[in-house]
């Protein structure tokens, strides 16, 4: 134990040591990226003393995975994030493996987190859950931690795969989901309550994968908008299911009825949340307007770039207000976005099979907002990010109900993923697409959040020029605000 228990201050020294190396310029104006060293999966996304707080998974001493720390930041508007000295480390007995992701809330004057410790030698591999309060900046782990450990699930249940919990409060009760592989060896989550944070009981399993989507359920988040239950998880080992659901390690959201009484999720719909080729692990938290706010990690486990030249790795995806309308889980990027904008340039243009550019539309850091009449279109392509040698494309087939994104000329330098197909339809001969780019950064939403699609260009930053190329013939309405 005494070689683990200043784990804490050494990542704290480590860090503000070394940070200053990092060239920010070359980071994203309005994505959370890693100070220095590895983020991964977004933690504790919450509101603390009327700011917003978002942890990450973090290994400050390399660029790849390591032994898992909390990295921390604070925002007024979710945009602009200050970076706060590392909240937890592997300095405990039942953590030293790493503190794997979690979320927090605010309670009584105190900021509540709630992760999974990780221990693991040659002898044997467990996760359990724990607690620590803080005051937004120090955080202490209770003494009795463990609070939850595997030997309270269900027979069968894995004490290897249980992970992530999820805490909120509801009548003075505190309630947790928390990820585990069941007995057949594919996902689960369950439900445990709790008084005193201290004590918890097993309530029930909520809702169970009985290998129907993936294998093991990560990263789940449980939540109501206008009385409607939704389960975010991101699950692993998924086939392939035509264009909904690619393999590998994926996100969804199941829409349901929450049965309080015996704590059961009674799912109606389960669709993809995010189809870009970089997004895992959402999390959710309600501002105190209300609104239900979702951030991801916009990286892949199986598809993973980093660029060399940069002394970090991990960004975390636009902050996304979410509304349920049409049966689908609508995303647009959070309102305060328009504080940031510099500038509007405005074009509206007819087009038949032609190339168009106009000089004024050019940038890495934009919010880039067309929409299209189909009326008599076959084919449009939108290029951005793009000079002689880079170029990266959204392509909109009419015929086909297709949307595309494509990086095979990002300049990307390992043989991975570059394109991504998913179905789109017209709305009243109109399609609106909205790009946002943030230099590393392609969030795309289509007709006003319907479906989206993010993704990574570790493009040259010098590759700024937008341009556009239609087959048949459509009026285009442009606005580019710029950052």
């Amino acid at each position: 134990m005494e070689n683990i228990k200043n784990n804490l201050q050494k990542a704290r020294e480590y860090e503000e040591k070394n940070k200053h190396i990092i060239n920010d310029e070359k980071k994203p104006l309005l994505h959370l990226a890693s100070p220095i060293g590895w983020i991964n999966d977004p933690n504790g996304f919450s509101t603390f003393k009327g700011e917003y707080h978002l942890f990450c998974q973090y290994h400050p001493y390399s660029k790849i995975w390591g032994p898992m720390h909390w990295a921390h930041f604070k925002s007024e508007d979710m945009l602009k994030w200050k970076h706060l000295p590392v909240a937890l480390a592997p300095d405990k007995e039942y953590d030293s493996f790493g503190c794997f992701s979690g979320t927090a809330i605010e309670d009584n004057g105190k900021h509540i987190l709630m992760y999974t410790g990780v221990i693991k030698d040659e002898e044997k591999e467990r996760q359990t859950q724990c607690i620590a309060i803080g005051d937004g900046i120090n955080y202490e782990k209770l003494e009795q931690n463990p609070i939850i450990k595997g030997d309270v699930l269900p027979k069968g249940s894995s004490l290897v795969d249980f992970r992530d919990p999820k805490i909120w409060k509801e009548d003075d009760i505190f309630y947790s989901v928390v990820a585990n592989r069941a007995e057949d060896g594919s996902g689960q989550i369950v439900l445990f309550s709790s008084k005193n944070l201290k004590e918890w009981e097993f309530k029930n399993i909520i809702l169970k994968c009985n290998n129907e989507l993936g294998k093991m359920w990560e990263c789940p988040d449980f939540f109501e908008i206008d009385n409607k239950h939704f389960l975010i998880l991101s699950p692993q080992e998924m086939e392939q299911q035509g264009l909904e659901y690619h393999g590998g390690n994926c996100n969804v959201f199941i829409a349901g009825d929450y049965d309080k009484d015996n704590f059961i999720f009674n799912k109606e719909k389960i669709e993809a949340l995010d189809y870009g080729l970089d997004f895992y692990a959402p999390q959710t938290t309600l501002t105190s307007d209300g609104r239900r706010v979702l951030v991801g990690w916009m990286q892949s486990w199986d598809n993973h770039m980093t660029l060399n030249e940069l002394g970090w790795s991990g960004i975390m995806s636009i902050p996304r207000e979410l509304e349920y309308k049409n049966d689908r889980l609508y995303q647009i990027p959070i309102r305060e976005i328009k504080n940031h904008y510099k500038q509007t340039i405005s074009v509206k243009k007819s087009m038949e099979n032609e190339y168009f550019e106009d000089k004024r539309l050019f940038s890495r850091t934009f919010d880039l907002e067309v929409e299209i009449n189909t009326n008599n279109l076959e084919e449009f392509i939108i290029n951005f990010a793009k000079n002689e040698r880079y170029n990266s494309k959204f392509i909109y087939k009419y015929k086909e109900e297709m949307a595309i994104f494509d990086r095979n000329e990002a300049g990307i330098k390992k043989d991975c993923l570059n394109e991504r197909k998913i179905h789109i339809k017209d709305i009243s001969n109109k399609l609106n697409v909205r790009i946002i780019v943030d230099k590393y950064t392609v969030e795309i939403f289509l007709n006003d959040g319907y479906k989206t699609m993010s993704s990574l260009i570790y493009t040259n930053i010098d590759a700024n020029e937008i341009s556009f190329e239609v087959k048949g013939k459509t009026d285009i309405i442009i606005n580019q605000n710029l950052f």
